[in-house]
């Protein structure tokens, strides 16, 4: 909710302008405080930001300093209001690590940063970090870049995944484990349903995750879940429920993402521990983007009823891999895979499990 207060003195001259951004039961105000040449504000996130930018901008085009009234500066103001305005809602419906997201813990080394365009999570030997997103979705088509911990990261795990909660919770996991100087990080999926998982597969990336930032998607929706990096499919999980099969389909989930020591099974099934003498490790994420059903005690917001419009927003509920993304799946497997739990004979001797042989 935007507010506009205006306040008149004995001279009629505006005497102060405070506009109020209320988002997610949080108070962002910023203060405009007119009186003689004084200009005193006061900010909070980055949608007020955007405006003490919006007004210092005028200040230095029009030489407030000396030229205009107070009046006048004032009449200025509410001539750009709309404006304003109109840009402060722009921002905000972007990715925002403030609006999206909470750290859970970390005491402290978990950090919102670029006025909420990047997070980093830290590690040491007294404490990892995490955070989770404020609201729960039941179906999710959610991007986040990160890069991951450079140099000797062995015996560390960051983590992006969905999750419910509960002894049978259902869960889609990224998991990345670190490992020594020069040697490729394991970017490690699973999928659980009612509490079970066992569906492991990993990978080696064909990059250096730890250089750049690169982008790891996931799509959940209806018909299966789908895994990608930087675009490209490596996994796809479907939903095989007419044959026995579970599928996540009636939990909702938040995503969680966190930095922790797992030294004695994470690096070479621990045999690698962790080298405490390189803390703090760091972890930093950006550019979140997210197409969800976000769901409340009423419901989902994606509704069953869809109009025209809707629908074609909502095109990703009803998104599946074509030729060109099962070629692309056949490519990471064949050339990257590491580990695949369809083919691993000693957990499983009896045969592997179903979804493997559909």
């Amino acid at each position: 909710m935007i507010s506009l207060l205006t306040t008149f003195n004995s001279n009629h001259f505006i005497h102060s302008i405070v506009v109020i951004y209320l988002r997610d039961n949080h108070q962002s105000i910023l203060y405009i405080y007119l009186q003689n040449s004084a200009c005193i504000h006061q900010i909070h996130h980055l949608a007020s930001s955007v405006l003490l930018l919006t007004y210092l901008s005028l200040s230095i085009a029009f030489g407030w300093n000396s030229i205009l009234s107070i009046k006048m500066r004032a009449k200025v103001l509410i001539r750009f209001l709309p404006l304003i305005v109109a840009t402060l809602f722009v921002v905000t419906s972007a990715g925002n690590f403030y609006q999206d997201f909470e750290i859970t813990w970390g005491d402290g080394r978990a950090k919102i940063l670029e006025n909420g365009q990047s997070l980093s999570l830290s590690l040491d030997k007294a404490s990892g970090s995490g955070f989770r997103s404020k609201y729960e979705y039941l179906f999710a088509k959610i991007d986040m870049q990160l890069k991951l911990v450079p140099g000797n990261s062995a015996g560390t795990v960051t983590t992006y995944y969905l999750s419910s909660l509960g002894p049978t919770h259902d869960e889609i996991d990224f998991e990345f484990l670190g490992n020594l100087s020069g040697d490729p990080y394991t970017l490690h999926t699973n999928v659980f349903t009612q509490g079970k998982g066992n569906r492991e597969q990993q990978f080696h990336l064909w990059f250096d995750p730890t250089k750049d930032f690169h982008t790891y998607s996931i799509l959940w929706n209806p018909q299966s879940i789908i895994f990608s990096v930087d675009g490209s499919p490596i996994r796809e999980f479907k939903n095989l429920e007419t044959k026995g099969v579970n599928f996540p389909k009636n939990q909702p989930m938040r995503i969680y993402s966190s930095l922790w020591d797992a030294e004695n099974w994470a690096t070479r099934g621990g045999l690698v521990k962790t080298d405490w003498s390189q803390a703090p490790f760091t972890a930093t994420y950006r550019n979140f983007n997210a197409q969800v059903c976000v769901w409340t005690s009423s419901g989902s917001s994606c509704s069953s009823n869809k109009s025209p419009s809707s629908s074609s927003t909502q095109s990703w509920l009803s998104e599946s891999l074509d030729s060109n993304g099962i070629a692309k799946v056949h490519w990471a497997q064949k050339n990257y895979m590491i580990y695949n739990y369809c083919t691993d004979t000693k957990r499983f001797p009896q045969g592997p499990p179903f979804e493997c042989l559909a």
